[in-house]
């Protein structure tokens, strides 16, 4: 059995943004910020607990997402997650994460096309 270099591609591109999202959601858990997390996103008015949503989302789902099922639905929420991140801190800083800028929005966009990329080639998985 053969595996075209366009799977491959997909894959490492999926894997890729899967990776990210779960080592995201793995440092805030260890890194022990959840907690610091959730007081920012209470007082721009998210309900209590917000932050634990999002960490235990991100961690179950990018495992999901990996392997290769429900890649469509957890596509569209991670995107939907990091767009909330872009407006929320990201675009105030501008585009560059480092170097010209500082926190900016140029990771959180790339992620957004890996996970498009990503949803769109799953075929319904």
């Amino acid at each position: 059995m053969e595996i075209s270099t366009v799977k491959i591609g997909v894959l490492l591109i999926r894997f890729a943004a899967g990776g990210n999202l779960l080592i995201h959601g793995l440092a805030r858990l260890g890194n022990g910020t959840v907690a610091d997390f959730d007081v920012y996103l209470s007082s721009l008015g998210f309900p209590p607990f917000t932050a634990w949503a999002i960490t235990i989302f991100e961690i179950a789902a990018s495992i999901i997402f990996i392997y290769g099922k429900w890649v469509i639905p957890i596509a569209i929420i991670f995107c939907l997650e990091l767009l909330m991140g872009i407006i929320l801190v990201h675009y105030p800083e501008g585009w560059f994460v480092v170097g010209a800028g500082r926190n900016g929005m140029e990771y959180s966009v790339l992620l957004i096309i890996c996970f498009v990329c990503s949803g769109l080639f799953a075929k319904g998985k």
